[in-house]
């Protein structure tokens, strides 16, 4: 009943970090694009990689890791709207877009979560 209460309230405040994260990037960059999605995706992916790599090394507690990676990061990354927003710019005629749009955010999680996997292997 614990490990559920961690990933409860991890949840809680990662979805608050999302909306905070993905309003914050929107309000610099502007909402043309969904710039605020990709920060929170690909921040997300480098630190699920961390807490990940942490955890099989023995660094954090199988608790920690669901606290952090299931509940804080699993609130924060946001592949519904991810979804969401590509299919959105394809209906609007912005097919370009949603496909870079695709394309960048897939490229840039796979390069955050392999950099966060080596900074992990640097740290240890």
């Amino acid at each position: 009943m614990l490990r559920i209460l961690y990933v409860a309230l991890g949840g809680a405040l990662g979805s608050v970090l999302r909306y905070l994260t993905a309003t914050g990037v929107a309000r610099l960059a502007g909402v043309g694009f969904p710039w605020g999605t990709l920060a929170v995706n690909v921040t997300g992916s480098f630190l699920v990689a961390l807490v990940m790599g942490w955890a099989a090394g023995g660094v954090i507690s199988q608790e920690a890791r669901l606290l952090l990676a299931t509940g804080v990061l699993g609130g924060f990354t946001t592949y519904s709207s991810f979804n969401h927003e590509t299919l959105a710019l394809a209906s609007e005629g912005r097919v370009a877009a949603a496909v870079a749009y695709a394309a960048v955010t897939v490229a840039a999680c796979l390069a955050a979560g392999i950099a966060g996997i080596f900074t992990v292997r640097a740290l240890a």
